[in-house]
């Protein structure tokens, strides 16, 4: 049976719903509307419901049989800080902020699965629908978990699932190991002594400092970290001097930026290179650096059994499309502080072409309703093979 014969006659609410939920976007802690409406399905299906962890969270439990595993399985919820400018009937009603990343896509597919196992109840185990706020950079997940997530809902294995364009909605990449990387931000303050513009050897200049700096700053991954090992060292922002004073040489230069890695070994190497890199210019220019390296998140690192049991499920809805080799992404994903806590898998479910706007955090990406059945059925055929009833 094809996943739209089993799967389609929840189609068109599912499909209403993510239209709903694009035409009101939250940004991360302020899910209000959305944790609603997730919790009102859930419970009108049965399934019992935990509110609050992570302000805006919520957790649907659903234990069928007397079998003792229990999984986790993830959809994050919020919406991006940009406009939305392609029009479609359901284009976002709030100014600034849209579904750029198709999260709202995510919290159909996992609340369709979610409707589907709680009527034919086809496995034997507990299962936990994470619904997560605050995946966008603000902490959500780090915030579910200090808040006792896998306390009051202890998993044998999370999964987490994401759209990808580039692949077609009737594709699946299952890849162990390395699938996003670290995501950590930095941040130097150069701080000399200020001048006149046109007497540069009466002060100390920050900015000289900070070009070389720069300059010098991809010599970190050019140099330093194993070429095997992939890292991203990127300056973001550079603040210095008012560009109405072109005479004068400020006091100050500010730069950040962000590093990723795959590995905690280059992490830590990125951290202590650029800070090295720091001193030793304000060493150089006679001049002095703060520097400031903020972890944030850790690389996603697919674990071998539960990327198994993944592949098994992703197979007998995809067949030969469920891909075994797929590129990981320098983007991050806060799923890797679930996955620190149990074995975790994370997905790349197929959003058709990369096209026309189609890429994540594009003001005119929208998710692909085409793939809301083959999430649906991927979700719920994992269920049913890891918790598979006596």
């Amino acid at each position: 049976m094809t996943p739209l014969a089993r799967f389609g006659n929840d189609l068109p609410f599912l499909t209403a719903l993510r239209h709903d939920l694009h035409a009101h976007p939250e940004l991360g802690f302020e899910e209000e509307h959305t944790s609603a409406l997730v919790a009102k399905h859930l419970e009108e299906a049965g399934i019992s419901v935990h509110r609050g962890l992570g302000e805006t969270g919520v957790v649907g439990t659903l234990q069928v049989g007397n079998g003792t595993r229990r999984i986790g399985l993830r959809a994050d919820m919020d919406a991006l800080a940009m406009p939305e400018m392609a029009e479609r009937p359901y284009k976002s009603t709030i100014p600034g902020k849209m579904h750029a990343c198709g999260h709202d896509g995510h919290t159909v597919m996992l609340l369709g699965a979610a409707r589907h196992l709680a009527t034919s109840r086809n496995f034997s185990g507990t299962v936990h629908f994470i619904f997560q706020p605050a995946e966008e950079g603000r902490g959500g997940a780090k915030q579910m978990v200090e808040d006792g997530l896998f306390d009051l809902f202890p998993c044998d294995a999370v999964y987490g699932l994401h759209n990808m364009p580039g692949l077609d909605v009737d594709e699946m990449a299952v890849v162990e190991g390395p699938q996003l990387a670290s995501s950590d931000s930095w941040r130097v303050t150069f701080k000399g002594v200020g001048t006149h513009g046109a007497k540069p050897h009466l002060g100390r200049d920050p900015i000289t400092a900070a070009g070389s700096f720069l300059a010098a700053l991809q010599s970190i991954v050019g140099r330093v970290v194993d070429p095997l090992q992939p890292a991203v060292v990127s300056a973001c922002s550079v603040q210095a001097g008012d560009p109405k004073a072109l005479n004068v040489i400020p006091d100050v230069v500010e730069i950040g930026g962000t590093a990723r890695a795959y590995s905690a070994h280059v992490r830590d190497q990125l951290e202590e290179e650029i800070g090295r890199l720091a001193a030793g210019t304000a060493v150089m220019f006679g001049i002095e650096a703060s520097y400031d390296f903020i972890r944030r998140i850790p690389p996603v690192i697919n674990d071998t059994d539960a990327t198994s049991r993944a592949l098994k499920a992703a197979q007998s809805v995809f067949g030969e499309k469920a891909r075994t080799a797929f590129p990981p992404s320098t983007a991050g994903d806060d799923f890797s502080f679930f996955a620190s806590e149990a074995p975790g898998c994370y997905v790349w479910l197929g959003n058709g072409p990369a096209v026309d706007g189609a890429l994540h955090h594009n003001t005119s990406y929208d998710f692909n309703d085409d793939a809301i059945v083959s999430g649906v059925a991927f979700w719920t055929s994992l269920v049913e093979q890891e918790l598979a009833a006596e």
